[in-house]
């Protein structure tokens, strides 16, 4: 696994973490376009099937967090 994979899932168990500080420190390591792009995906996670219920909790947990920080 190269440096950037790691990062990149490092990122994503910030964002899925549940935890406000974690979810604003992984969205804010991101890249503008890489911010939308994540936004999106946790769009999906939430509204579509094939997601085990924790995983949308923290999917919306995650863009509850990012809309206040967006206020």
């Amino acid at each position: 696994m190269d440096e950037d994979q790691v990062l990149y899932e490092n990122i994503w168990e910030m964002l899925l973490s549940g935890q406000p500080s974690l979810i604003l420190q992984g969205f804010n390591a991101l890249l503008p376009d890489q911010q939308e792009g994540a936004r999106e995906h946790l769009v999906k996670m939430v509204s579509e099937p094939g997601w085990q219920p924790e995983q949308r909790v923290s999917a919306q947990s995650a863009l509850d967090t990012i809309a206040e920080l967006e206020e």
